[in-house]
């Protein structure tokens, strides 16, 4: 068993004075990957932000790569985020800038200033992701895929000891999701990455198995991924008790099978 990188006991994760999810208990091994599942709202992206320290923990014992996060003054949260990698839906690549100078801000941001260092290590981020011809690129110019693999070269800068990814295949197409899923898990086996990935799609979970949590009804727990039949029979009993007729419901939910994934 590896060094435990993130350890939660008994937590209550809170936005404000809205308790999303309570007396959470997990932990991470460094290198071990997980997908984290569960509906919009349940709690996922919440879990995430505690993790980073952008949600504070008054109840219970979180310790993050070392960081006590009950008792982390915030002076010191940018220490811990340096030790992060986060990658988003959405890419949140700044939209006024070449792919090298999105880089470079992060690296200046977080105290790199040798020029040469900056650019050393900006052509090894690209060159991990198949990018080293796209630093003078604009994001507008890119793919969704090539701006997601920007944002994961942009999570590896300073390398990541854990790389928390919040539904990064979410606007993509399921040829260009799988690129990114192995992306992913290659640079989780490589460099002994601890990934904490949430997702809605079930062809990920089926295609990449791993372990899976789940957050559902205010907690936190372990779970499998469900059989393809029983995935079929739950939607198409969603499907009658909304109404509809048994031939279209069976016909959608087949059509679906086919397409990226049903969400979870």
């Amino acid at each position: 068993m590896g060094k435990v990188v993130i350890d939660f006991k008994d937590v209550d994760v809170c936005q404000k004075d809205l308790k999303v999810l309570s007396d959470v208990n997990f932990s991470m091994n460094k290198g071990q990957f997980v997908y984290l599942i569960g509906r919009v709202g349940s709690g996922k992206s919440s879990l995430i932000k505690a993790i980073t320290g952008e949600i504070p923990v008054y109840k219970g014992e979180a310790t993050v790569l070392d960081f006590k996060l009950n008792r982390l003054k915030s002076k010191y949260i940018p220490n811990l985020r340096r030790k992060i990698g986060v990658v988003f839906q959405d890419f949140q690549l700044l939209t006024d800038r070449h792919v090298y100078d999105n880089l470079a801000f992060v690296l200046r941001s977080t105290g790199w200033t040798n020029k040469g260092e900056i650019q050393a290590r900006i052509e090894e981020v690209l060159a991990m992701v198949g990018l080293s011809d796209k630093s003078d690129s604009m994001p507008y110019r890119l793919s969704g895929g090539e701006q997601q693999r920007v944002a994961i070269a942009r999570a590896m800068l300073n390398d990541p000891e854990i790389i928390l990814a919040d539904e990064p295949t979410g606007n993509l197409d399921p040829d260009t999701s799988a690129n990114i899923m192995s992306i992913i898990h290659e640079l989780s086996k490589t460099f002994g990455i601890t990934v904490l990935m949430a997702t809605h799609n079930y062809n990920i979970l089926k295609n990449y198995p791993s372990e899976i949590l789940k957050c559902e009804d205010g907690k936190l727990m372990k779970t499998v991924m469900p059989s393809e039949e029983d995935l079929k029979n739950k939607l198409i009993k969603f499907g009658l008790s909304r109404g509809y007729e048994y031939e279209l419901v069976y016909q959608t939910v087949m059509r679906m099978y086919g397409t990226s994934g049903f969400e979870l």
